[in-house]
């Protein structure tokens, strides 16, 4: 006569979700609230005062400023190439042909020149138009403009900081591992995030009429 067992199934293993990159999710879902209510600030100055807005929009380098947004749309490509580097556990160059020879740490430092290219820009912009009648005290409009436009240099200047970071911590740990890799993700997030918004604040600015 024979006996069969009777075993209890092998739990499955969950995977969980990592705790920083939904960390960082949730903060930049406040940030997209901040940022509407800059957006809000256009939307009233454009309803309420039409003739403020038309003056003061054709101060505005729309030319230069298409540059200087392709410049970070370019960078957010540079910087997804540093995160497709950084899974693949490859945080320098190595020998091949094509991208995927280059690691994360040289992406991310393309990266990082122009971002940095991009705030430059902005603050050339700025000296323009204050030479032009237009400081920050003139009037609403240029109050909203210099404060929609410097509150997201200010977050891409973060952004650079948190790339400096990342290559450092690159060059500062013996092994590439996964959690540098999640750090490359997460900051790929924020700089996402700053990218998006640009290409809005963009429109909103340059474009709408």
């Amino acid at each position: 006569m024979t006996t069969s067992a009777t075993y209890a199934p092998a739990p499955k293993t969950v995977k969980r979700p990592d705790p920083v990159a939904v960390g960082t999710i949730v903060w930049l879902g406040s940030e997209v609230m901040f940022f509407a209510g800059l957006f809000a600030i256009y939307f009233t100055l454009r309803s309420t005062s039409p003739e403020l807005w038309e003056s003061r929009t054709e101060l505005l380098n729309v030319p230069f400023a298409l540059v200087n947004t392709i410049i970070l749309v370019l960078s957010s490509v540079t910087c997804q190439m540093g995160v497709f580097a950084a899974e693949r556990m490859q945080p320098y160059t190595v020998k091949g042909n094509g991208w995927k020879s280059w690691g994360m740490v040289p992406w991310f430092g393309l990266t990082f020149v122009l971002g940095a290219i991009f705030v430059s820009g902005q603050v050339w912009e700025y000296a323009q138009l204050v030479t032009e009648g237009m400081p920050y005290t003139a009037d609403s409009y240029s109050s909203a403009f210099y404060l929609t436009t410097g509150f997201h240099a200010m977050h891409v200047t973060g952004g650079l900081v948190a790339f400096l970071f990342t290559i450092g911590r690159a060059f500062a740990v013996k092994k590439f591992t996964h959690k540098e890799a999640t750090t490359a993700i997460v900051v790929s997030y924020y700089w996402h995030f700053v990218d998006v918004v640009w290409i809005a604040l963009f429109a909103v600015i340059y474009f709408l009429q």
